[in-house]
């Protein structure tokens, strides 16, 4: 499949808002001509199209966007984030999707001055909100494929978070599944360690529920991988409470 048939495919209300004027810069960028074929002769139209589901294009653009704010947010890039977000588009989508939308990546890693608060509040608006716990969780793991995520890269991941419209509660769970403390169990469950035993299995149930793959099933298989881990994540705290308290 050629570039521009791809992205043509990809893509559905990312065209318009902030997000569709940052991708026909890269796809200019990329090829004049692409960009004409495509369309993106002229910037375009902040118009957003809403949809009842987000499409895998959606999501996959909006994950580009930001996983390169990301890399950039402690000032280097580090060839091993860049390596992680290959190594995971190509686990998700196959090697030829995947080098369409790294190449797509390489161009929008070029552009500076991406407002991140109009990118997000587009997201925010048009994506469910399990789509968007699954980009903050994606975006820990670019964070961590250095080994360590820095105070930059967590401020700036707190931030998007904010404007995604993610709970501090809902952020805490997941930023505990890339970090060791002792309290960990009790953060991805958002608990504190006064939960009673019955406190815990309650919230375990309600945490199943809102990190159960098949709430990003919409997206396609691809991303089934990346939910699964979520969800086990919960599924380990919880057994972990378990066996400490004996219940």
């Amino acid at each position: 499949m050629s570039f521009s048939k791809w992205i043509g495919a990809a893509l559905g209300w990312s065209f318009g808002g902030p997000i569709g004027a940052i991708i026909g810069l890269a796809v200019g960028g990329m090829v004049d001509s692409l960009g004409k074929e495509m369309g993106f002769e002229q910037q375009p139209k902040r118009i957003y199209r809403q949809q009842p589901l987000t499409q895998p294009g959606d999501f996959e653009v909006s994950l580009l966007i930001l996983a390169s704010i990301i890399i950039k947010a402690d000032g280097k890039q580090d060839q091993r984030e860049l390596d992680f977000v290959r190594q995971q588009f190509v686990s998700m989508y196959g090697k030829e999707r995947a080098n369409h939308a790294f190449r797509l990546f390489k161009e929008i890693n070029r552009q500076q001055n991406i407002s991140t608060r109009q990118v997000c509040m587009q997201i925010r608006q048009m994506m469910q909100h399990p789509s968007r716990l699954q980009l903050v969780h994606f975006l820990f793991g670019i964070a961590k494929a250095d080994g360590v995520v820095t105070q930059g890269e967590e401020q700036q991941i707190h931030v998007m978070s904010g404007y995604l419209g993610i709970s501090p509660a809902d952020y805490e769970s997941i930023k505990a599944m890339f970090y060791n403390s002792s309290d960990n169990a009790y953060k991805i469950l958002e608990i504190d360690k006064t939960a009673t035993n019955e406190d815990i299995k309650k919230a375990y149930r309600k945490m199943a529920k809102k990190y159960h793959p098949d709430r990003i099933i919409h997206l396609g298989e691809e991303h089934r991988k990346g939910a699964e881990e979520k969800f086990r994540q919960v599924q380990d705290a919880y057994e972990q409470l378990q066996k400490e308290r004996e219940f």
